[in-house]
């Protein structure tokens, strides 16, 4: 069964070109949406848990205690899921020698367990990377001995690139996908620091990167908020590396909330809302939160597509905090108040983005608004992207006002005409294959 149902016969019943779709579920990914297991997640959780402490900056030599453990287990996990893969994914210590300041008072030599699945298809180099850090922190971030579980944070976001790692890598697919344990996160994102520039430095083509940081708590003591069904995606306006003619370009067409994280982020809600149940993805119009950081931020600093998942009700009272007991409340990040059901779901959405990104055609090339006179209507151009050839192309438009696509037109055609004007909407162009993979969101820049 097709997802976008009978694309040829849509294009042969619309003499215009266009035809409204209709998005149905790939059963290949619903399968695997379906595998992702919250018993998986929770016991993953409860083994990091076990290592008592995962500070960046404890014992690397025993095997029950300490950072060093912990790696060592998360890497045996992931070479587990590459036997059952036919050992294409690839497991390695991304290991690099952190230097003194901040907090770091030493020299230190740090690891990212880092495990790769190839794209089987030649011309596609895109790269999507997932992660969650590994390391955990008590009330002092300097105290690499007190115990600090680090049950949600970020034990759930490193559950969850674990579980995908589990689950995708007996699939192929187009692009290469990476699932990444970060270390370093809460001594200064030291390991996504490394991984970035290691990035940039090799040319990788990081075409989206996903941190889920803080994402098992579906309670809020501090507002008495209980929110098992929505998750919150961060991503940035203006790119940090934004050149000065490309932000005279983004002010002269209005588009400061149409830059790559943004389209990845607006991409995660359709996708993730597509084939996870009662779960609704919230858009933030921002980096991070407010004053903070992490994991995503360097990637961002790199020219990359970067983007943050977490939990909607952060619940500080288990944050960051020695585990205790006080005036009769429970301190401390613990697995008993993780929600593991929630932690599926989120999984579920990332997984079901990724496998959906990473079996779409490549993006439309060269895409263009023609702007060679004034004119109430809107003609679209654009160029078949290298390798297999797209099934057709999707017009998305929206209101200036609305944070999400609004409308999705289908054509095999590399132009569109449309009676909207530019001057009152946003478009944007996607390639789509036969059985309904899209590629993520271009913006058309203005051409004669």
């Amino acid at each position: 069964m097709k997802i976008v149902l009978s694309i040829i016969t849509l294009s042969m019943l619309i003499a215009s070109g266009f035809a409204q779709t209709i998005e149905k579920q790939d059963p290949v990914i619903k399968q695997m949406v379906d595998e992702v297991s919250s018993q998986n997640i929770e016991k993953t959780i409860r083994k990091l848990v076990s290592f008592q402490t995962r500070h960046t900056l404890s014992d690397t030599t025993s095997t029950k205690t300490g950072i060093g453990a912990a790696r060592n287990w998360i890497k045996s996990e992931f070479e587990n899921y590459s036997k059952a893969s036919g050992g294409r994914l690839k497991v390695e210590f991304d290991t690099f020698t952190q230097t003194a300041g901040g907090r770091v008072p030493n020299p230190t030599i740090m690891k990212n367990v880092v495990a790769t699945l190839p794209g089987t298809d030649p011309n596609d180099n895109r790269i999507f990377i997932i992660s969650g850090h590994y390391d955990s922190r008590a009330t002092d971030v300097m105290d690499a001995k007190s115990f600090a579980p680090g049950a949600n944070d970020d034990a759930s976001g490193t559950a969850t690139s674990m579980e995908l790692a589990r689950v995708m890598s007996k699939q192929r697919f187009n692009a290469t996908l990476v699932f990444v344990a970060m270390v370093g996160e809460e001594q200064g994102l030291n390991g996504a620091t490394n991984l970035a520039k290691k990035a940039k430095d090799l040319g990788w083509n990081v075409a989206g990167m996903i941190t889920n940081d803080i994402v098992g708590n579906t309670y809020g003591m501090e507002t008495d908020l209980k929110d098992n069904r929505s998750v919150r995606v961060f991503s940035e306006g203006v790119p940090a590396g934004e050149t000065q003619q490309q932000a005279g370009l983004r002010m002269s067409t209005g588009l400061e909330n149409d830059e790559p994280a943004r389209q990845f982020a607006r991409y995660m809600k359709e996708i993730g809302e597509r084939y996870v149940d009662q779960l609704e993805v919230k858009l933030i119009y921002r980096r991070d939160r407010y004053l903070r950081g992490g994991d995503h931020t360097p990637f961002s600093q790199q020219g990359f597509a970067a983007i943050r998942v977490t939990e909607m009700n952060e619940n500080f009272e288990r944050q960051h905090q020695n585990v205790r007991n006080e005036n009769g409340i429970d301190y401390g990040d613990t697995p008993d108040f993780v929600d593991y059901n929630y932690v599926q779901k989120v999984a579920r959405m990332n997984l079901s983005t990724l496998a959906n990104l990473a079996l779409a055609p490549l993006e439309p090339v060269n895409p263009g608004v023609v702007t060679s006179g004034l004119t109430n209507k809107t003609s679209l151009k654009w160029e078949t992207p290298k390798g297999e050839k797209p099934a057709g192309y999707y017009v998305v438009m929206r209101e200036t006002t609305s944070p999400v696509w609004e409308r999705k037109l289908y054509t095999s055609d590399t132009k569109a005409n449309l009676n909207y004007s530019k001057d009152n909407y946003f478009f944007g162009i996607q390639s789509v294959d036969a059985e309904g993979h899209e590629s993520i969101v271009v913006i058309p820049k203005p051409v004669k």
